[in-house]
């Protein structure tokens, strides 16, 4: 399918000669003489590409680039001037030009920035088709489990998927932040644009600002060039920032500043860019509690928790256990390139009693150390690590027996102190070790040697 240009020039002899450059190329051109008339042809007719002078009769070619992109914001519009001006020329890239071409025209240069200009926009397609398969990934589905915990803050967050409101991600370690993260991206209006992941706590601090916000060159020693920031990059975007509770104070000022007005500095410059981002954070850190501690500021906090979402902890959604395995034994198997395996019912047991204090991301690892270490196509007790067999079978001995605490703890320390030594066992009871000391010499409970 041939493309086609749309060519506004009030000089016929200029106007002609353009047509038949790209007639000849293989292209369906349409001419207008000015660009009252050009944006009539728009009205009725799509073009890939426009080019246009800039000194016109009645609207110039400024006015109405401006025009077409407000119709038409991914048009692209290439300007001519017979003026040496790096202003005309800057102030028409600015207002969205893809980029210009003075006169006398070369018919070379032309052929060529049209050709540069189709090739950008084909690949900016196949991106956005890319993007929308890899969102497939991430719809509601992707979120495994149909517990009553799981259920209510899914609800939730199929409200606010496509606000502009900034969204704070609260829960453990592994709960799966960063997915809600995604899903909230990938099912809003900004599926098409980038997500873009920040670990706050895993970039050295002196390397975070520059990488946030960028710099502009002889910010530092070492900045030989300008380098956009990672904001910067985002925009139209989401931008995740994860374990944001340990972001420095000097830094929660400048991001402050950033989602207050849209606009980021970069480091050693004085001039902001305007930028249109979503923010999503998340932490397993007390946000109030840091901020009466003074070590996160109260304005950053009120601003980033528009909308909390609780993301729930496995032992509270347990329900979700068994699909959660299911998932990851097809997954792993799959990856692995392994038969699909089953989990006995002793083994599932077991899962059920343990308390999974890494989380989802916890039953994923045992699910995928459990795929590796076991050779037929059952997966039993035997192939669970130690710790979840331990303490899921103390967890059953106690709700079976109804122990109350005094005997739980006893129970407790007669069972694993051949395992752990005192400070590990008063550590697990959340006690003193004069106090286990003194229950030890109530009970009559011998240190085994």
């Amino acid at each position: 399918m041939s493309k086609s240009i749309l060519i506004v020039e009030d000089e016929e002899t200029l106007r002609e000669s353009i047509k038949r450059i790209f007639t000849k190329e293989g292209y369906d051109v349409d001419a207008a003489e000015s660009a009252e008339l050009g944006l009539a042809l728009l009205e009725v007719q799509s073009y890939d590409v426009i080019i246009s002078d800039i000194i016109l009769p009645g609207m110039d070619g400024i006015e109405m680039l401006t025009k077409v992109r407000e119709l038409i914001p991914d048009q692209i519009f290439i300007v001519v001037t017979a003026y040496a001006s790096l202003d005309t020329s800057v102030k028409a890239l600015r207002a969205g030009a893809y980029d210009y071409i003075m006169k006398p025209i070369i018919h070379e240069e032309i052929k060529q920035i049209v050709r540069n200009a189709l090739r950008q926009k084909s690949l900016q397609a196949e991106n956005v088709l890319l993007k929308r398969e890899i969102g497939k990934e991430y719809d509601f589905s992707s979120i495994i489990g149909e517990s009553g915990a799981l259920k209510s803050i899914l609800n939730e967050v199929r409200k606010i998927t496509d606000t502009k409101s900034n969204v704070l991600l609260l829960g453990e370690t592994g709960t799966g932040k960063e997915l809600f993260a995604r899903v909230i991206h990938h099912n809003s209006s900004r599926r098409d644009m980038s997500f873009v992941p920040i670990n706050c706590s895993a970039i050295p601090e002196n390397l975070l600002e520059t990488e946030l916000f960028g710099h502009v060159r002889g910010a530092f020693t070492g900045a030989v060039a300008s380098k956009k920031g990672i904001l910067e990059e985002a925009e139209g975007g989401t931008v995740f920032l994860d374990e944001i509770g340990d972001m420095s104070l000097a830094l929660q000022a400048k991001l402050l500043r950033v989602i207050e007005d849209q606009v980021i500095r970069p480091v050693g410059g004085n001039k902001g860019n305007k930028v249109d981002i979503r923010f999503v954070t998340a932490t397993n850190k007390d946000l109030r509690a840091a901020v009466k501690q003074a070590t996160f500021r109260e304005d950053l906090y009120y601003r980033i928790n528009v909308i909390p979402l609780q993301i729930p902890p496995l032992r509270d959604r347990k329900e979700d256990i068994q699909s959660l395995s299911r998932y990851y034994l097809q997954k792993y198997s799959h990856d692995m390139g392994k038969q699909a395996k089953q989990i006995s019912p002793e083994a599932m047991q077991i899962m059920m009693g343990y308390e999974w204090a890494g989380n989802v991301r916890e039953l994923q690892n045992v699910i995928e150390r459990a795929i590796l270490v076991s050779d037929g196509d059952i997966i039993g007790p035997d192939h669970l690590p130690g710790g979840v067999r331990t303490e899921a079978s103390f967890a059953g001995h106690v709700f079976e027996k109804k122990l109350s605490i005094e005997d739980y703890t006893k129970e407790f320390i007669r069972k694993y102190q051949g395992e752990f030594n005192e400070q590990q066992i008063a550590d697990l009871l959340g006690i003193t070790r004069k106090s286990l000391w003194e229950k030890r010499k109530k009970w009559g409970i011998q240190k085994e040697r």
